[in-house]
């Protein structure tokens, strides 16, 4: 994606003398490239070191949020939560029995204090691996469908690997870089229309977000626009092409 927005800047580059051609000698409407996106898109990582146990989703598959996409082999992650379990019953028993024994003056303050500071630490280490199991199952943040599945069941992977790439397809954007002459009469809300050449479809917009600085480089300014309705089945990674009706002079 980045390098098909980087063809983008290029692009709007080398329009951007036509563009500022077109407002300033004509009312003839203003035309640059335009990328679509996702409004909700990310790439999932691990978060945890292990071996995928089971891949729920393959290429292109719907789901809702909150579902389970990749789980992990958790079993050492299990018997660790067990073993800590364990710990800390024993450091309760322990605690509740110097208790005891203060009450019949055969256990000191001290002693109890520090029963008691094991039993906490021993429940602070199953609150730890209670947190470390819930990196075993990687869950869905958003309604979507998978862009890319970059692991397989039996696969190891390290803390930090990407694992699935995700993408809402249900709510659009058009990103586009337009010539820094226009930031005087852009501004948010402006209305714009996305053609796709390839198939004849049009999309309305309307300008959502305006970048704060312009491209030292390029003296191209970044601009976002939501996507509304239009005809046929419209995916992210289209490239289209954008038209301004000129500013009133």
């Amino acid at each position: 994606m980045r390098a098909v927005l980087s063809s983008i800047v290029v692009a709007a580059a080398l329009l951007a003398g036509t563009a500022a051609a077109q407002t300033a000698k004509s009312s003839a409407p203003l035309e640059v490239p335009a990328l679509i996106a996702g409004v909700e898109e990310s790439t999932l990582s691990s978060q945890m070191a292990g071996k995928i146990r089971q891949v729920h989703v393959g290429l292109g598959d719907p789901f809702r949020k909150g579902a389970r996409l990749i789980e992990f082999d958790c079993s050492e992650q299990w018997a660790q939560l067990e073993t800590a379990a364990a710990e800390l019953r024993a450091a309760r028993e322990t605690h509740l029995a110097r208790m005891r024994l203060q009450a019949l003056g055969a256990a000191g303050e001290l002693d109890v204090t520090v029963a008691a500071a094991a039993a906490e630490k021993a429940r602070s280490q199953v609150s730890l691996r209670e947190s470390q199991l819930a990196y075993c199952r990687v869950s869905a943040p958003f309604d979507g469908s998978v862009a890319r599945l970059r692991v397989k069941p039996a696969e190891s992977v390290a803390i930090g690997q990407p694992l699935v790439d995700v993408v809402n397809t249900a709510s659009l954007k058009a990103q586009m870089f337009v010539p820094a002459a226009w930031a005087g009469w852009l501004k948010t809300g402006t209305p714009l229309t996305i053609n796709l050449k390839e198939s004849g479809q049009s999309y309305e917009a309307r300008i959502s977000k305006i970048n704060s600085r312009v491209d030292g480089v390029s003296q191209q300014l970044e601009v976002e626009a939501k996507l509304g309705k239009g005809e046929g089945r419209l995916l992210p990674g289209t490239v289209g092409t954008a038209v301004f009706e000129p500013p009133a002079r």
